[in-house]
């Protein structure tokens, strides 16, 4: 490699590293303090407006300042492997996700932050609505899922959670969410028997009947019958929710 660009690789490297962490960091020779700072600016106002748009939630129950550092801290220290700028999102919960930082914030932060996140995620999944029979018997015919859909689970009640509500201990909470057929991000909170069914329609195609079987062994439930009854219910309120589409073409 040509020392030339060695020497641009290594001055790229310092600007980035000067531009995360300028108090730490020293300014590259040759590069005038005024035009770094535009830089610097330039940048935390462009990864603070994807943040800030999809953490607003998170923003206000934090405080500006909070905020602002929170995101500081994140551009300096998150190694961002990824180019796209919608990405930067789902970048923010993983950062949040790590234990240095959880100790510095709320206990049920994290899991906020991924809710919020949760439906950007779906809103711009490119999922398409697969061919199937809207009508058909979802106990007796493999069930088809939405698949613009995330099954969630978090250890606090995150839809609850709002400036007049913060939770003080920890409540296991299961949240459907899903693009509706009007393209509409909707919310649904489920029981854990509901998660399970989900999951086992998304493992592979099966019918109701067979899905509700293997939660009623693994429950060890004493009447399998009537699981397979309050399933039937269940697999039709899922349907008109659009969780569940129908059954396979």
């Amino acid at each position: 490699m040509p020392a030339d660009t060695e020497d641009f690789q290594d001055f790229q490297r310092r600007f980035a590293h000067h531009l995360r962490d300028p108090r730490r960091t020293p300014r590259p020779a040759g590069v005038p303090a005024r035009r770094m700072a535009v830089y610097r600016e330039l940048l935390d106002n462009n990864i603070r407006s994807f943040t800030d748009s999809c953490f607003p939630l998170c923003r206000s129950l934090l405080g500006e300042a909070g905020w602002r550092r929170l995101n500081r801290s994140f551009f300096r220290d998150w190694p961002l492997h990824t180019p796209w700028f919608r990405e930067i999102p789902r970048e923010f919960v993983r950062y949040l996700a790590t234990a240095d930082i959880r100790l510095r914030l709320p206990a049920w932060f994290a899991d906020l932050a991924h809710y919020e996140w949760a439906e950007l995620a779906v809103d711009i999944s490119d999922a398409s609505r697969p061919a199937c029979h809207g009508d058909g018997d979802l106990l007796a015919d493999p069930i088809v899922l939405n698949p613009a859909l995330m099954n969630l689970s978090y250890a606090w009640p995150v839809h609850r959670i709002s400036p007049g509500y913060r939770p003080r201990k920890p409540l296991a909470t299961r949240i459907v969410v899903y693009r509706d057929v009007d393209d509409c991000v909707q919310f649904t909170e489920i029981n854990a028997a509901s998660a399970r069914l989900l999951t086992i329609l998304a493992d592979k195609p099966v019918s109701g009947t067979e899905a509700l079987r293997q939660i009623a062994v693994e429950m060890q439930h004493p009447d399998p019958k009537q699981l397979l009854a309050h399933g039937r219910a269940l697999l039709d309120d899922l349907r008109r929710q659009g969780i569940v589409l129908g059954t396979t073409v």
